[in-house]
């Protein structure tokens, strides 16, 4: 698609942030974890920087050269999650950092963490980002099929959780398979369980 990628450094953490607050704002679990607009306009930011500072540590984040769109990707060990956010006091950490009133933000990190896959290697695609204005041409597609043909390199399976029916249908075309039981969030949206296998790589 001649889409320039390249990894995001530690000088690219505030844009990151900005770019995932905006492309987050309207998102349905979003919207669940940040039911008043007010309070999600105050603390999400606080919460995309969480996720972002996580990531930058342990994991790798993909960008596009002009900073339109960024994909957040953990490496999964086959033996547990020790070391990411799914430990079981990440959760609480993360609440007491951005909003310690707001039990949602440890609740959503115990829910997913609780479906995530166990006892096989995976590339976790956390969140994927792409500035309101430039959603439609492709971008996020670009930034998937990049990490996804490196999983293909390396014999990688890859998993996500989708969070709207928009983009599950999306993953599916990427070869992505819901993978167990729906998460239906208390009085929220669904989220779904999703991945891929690595395919086998054909030719020279």
């Amino acid at each position: 698609m001649g889409v320039a990628i390249r990894t995001a450094s530690e000088a690219d953490r505030e844009s990151v942030v900005r770019l995932l607050d905006e492309a987050f704002q309207d998102d349905p679990v979003s919207g669940w974890v940040f039911p008043r607009a007010e309070a999600r306009r105050e603390h999400h930011p606080g919460l995309m920087a969480a996720f972002t500072d996580i990531v930058l540590a342990a994991g790798r984040i993909d960008v596009t050269e002009d900073g339109s769109a960024c994909a957040l990707w953990l490496s999964m060990p086959a033996d547990g999650h020790d070391g990411d956010p799914e430990d079981d006091d990440g959760p609480a950490q993360v609440r007491e950092a951005v909003d310690p009133d707001n039990e949602r933000i440890e609740l959503i990190g115990r829910l997913t963490a609780a479906i995530h896959p166990s006892g096989r290697a995976h590339e976790y695609l956390w969140m994927i980002g792409v500035a309101p204005g430039r959603q439609g041409e492709g971008l996020g597609t670009a930034l998937i099929e990049s990490a996804l043909d490196r999983c293909d390199r390396e014999g990688l399976s890859a998993y996500l959780e989708a969070s709207s029916a928009r983009s599950r249908k999306l993953y599916e075309r990427l070869g992505f398979e819901v993978t167990g039981p729906v998460l239906d969030l208390p009085e929220g949206p669904a989220m779904w369980p999703m991945w891929r296998e690595p395919r086998p790589r054909t030719g020279s």
